[in-house]
């Protein structure tokens, strides 16, 4: 005897097929400085995941979870990168949203790669004594956290000729 369904039952929603192709496509765009809320938000493109479907496949998956930290670590050298063209960009009129949107990008490349752009540790005081102290790196220059880094400003220097 062939089981009948009950009346007015609703079939449960089909279950995400999530794919590489898909997975690529989100951690490019997390890479680019798009936020998991934005790409999965209600009115996303129709073959992307919905904010839990993402969530539950990173807690789920591993190796995704390891490329998913791996895109959130080049979003933060992006976003750095971004510091000195706002800054270069901004004119007099612009200078305090530049320098909100100069402040909001350290904060958040000093909290998606820590040990990169996050607050150093200084092993000598100002009074010469070995007591660690914090360094807010994002409340320091362009140029003070490419020197921390140790990172050389490759900068031509101008041709006097």
């Amino acid at each position: 005897m062939a089981r009948r369904k009950s009346a007015g039952a609703q079939p449960g929603p089909k279950p995400f097929a999530w794919t590489d192709e898909i997975e690529q496509e989100i951690l490019t765009r997390i890479m680019r400085g798009e936020s998991v809320l934005k790409i999965c938000a209600p009115d996303r493109d129709d073959f992307l995941p919905s904010e839990a479907t993402f969530y539950k496949h990173l807690a789920d998956d591993e190796a995704f979870a390891k490329k998913y930290a791996r895109a959130r670590k080049a979003q933060a050298h992006r976003e750095f990168d971004e510091i000195r063209q706002i800054a270069e960009d901004a004119k007099p009129d612009t200078v305090a949203v530049a320098k909100l949107q100069i402040d909001a990008r350290k904060w958040r490349a000093s909290k998606l790669a820590p040990k990169v752009y996050g607050e150093k540790v200084d092993l000598i005081s100002s009074d010469g004594s070995m007591v660690p102290r914090a360094i807010d790196a994002s409340k320091l220059s362009t140029d003070a956290l490419r020197e921390l880094m140790g990172v050389k400003d490759e900068t031509p220097e101008p041709d006097d000729g």
